[in-house]
């Protein structure tokens, strides 16, 4: 576990801005800025709830409900017995955080890829808006096709930053075993926390349906996802086009 910075703890009630947020979201923003600076890496322990109420110079009832939300929003992860870590895309219960296509029977499991292109180009005006980058900056588009027990399901296309995504090639995500996200977050650095999401039905083109393996007019989803990362950036848009043949798509609403 790394150690606390030298710095003073700072005091959210001291301090010379005013805020107008309780004091335990205060404390939530406090830690989550060290999250984003990287003073704990994803899957390490965090300090106690003793310790970063000494730190903050607040109660530990203030910083154990700052880590609830934190906990509920897929930050951090409490472990019976062992403290609370920084959540991490290579846990096996992420894996499925932001793939909602379910089998109709069986378990979930993990897709088999096969990547169709990988390369570097300059971002259309569309893709630019979506990442709030300047048209023309350079973006790495990832084409692939993921199959369920040898069973084309979904076609997706990735557009990501150049700038965050430097090095990233066809090679490294082939020879990658877990999921990309888990290689987005060790390798690059970059680690997604919540997206956004529209659906709607289209119909199979042709292009389409021969790699998925479906008739062209085929009813299928097509998915728009961005992600962010800490601060609201977003790193990642991603257009997915499902294949409901043996798949649901599952969302809990809470």
């Amino acid at each position: 576990m790394n150690s606390a910075p030298s710095n003073p703890a700072v005091d959210p009630v001291s301090s010379g801005s005013p805020s107008f947020r309780p004091l335990y979201q205060q404390i939530k923003a406090l830690i989550t800025q060290s999250l984003q600076a990287g003073e704990w890496k994803p899957g390490e322990l965090m300090p106690s709830e003793v310790e970063l109420a000494a730190r903050f110079k607040v109660s530990q009832g203030t910083v154990r409900k700052a880590i609830d939300e934190l906990a509920a929003e897929n930050l951090v992860l409490r472990r019976q017995g062992k403290g609370t870590f920084v959540a991490s895309h290579a846990e096996e219960r992420a894996h499925f955080r932001f793939l909602r296509l379910m089998p109709d029977e069986g378990l979930p499991h993990d897709p088999e890829n096969r990547f169709l292109e990988v390369k570097r180009m300059r971002a259309p005006a569309e893709v630019a808006r979506l990442l709030d980058l300047k048209s023309g900056d350079a973006v790495v588009y990832i084409k692939r096709v993921q199959s369920f027990d040898g069973q084309p399901t979904i076609l997706e296309e990735l557009w990501l930053p150049g700038q965050l995504f430097k090095g990233l090639s066809a090679e490294r995500l082939q020879e990658y075993k877990g999921p990309m996200y888990g290689l987005f977050e060790t390798e690059f650095g970059t680690r997604m926390i919540r997206a956004t999401e529209k659906i709607r039905a289209v119909s199979a083109d042709a292009a389409t349906a021969e790699h998925l393996r479906v008739a062209p007019g085929t009813p299928l989803l097509l998915g728009e996802r961005v992600s962010f990362t800490y601060g609201d950036k977003a790193v990642e848009l991603r257009r997915e086009l499902y294949s409901t043949v043996k798949h649901h798509y599952l969302n809990e609403l809470s």
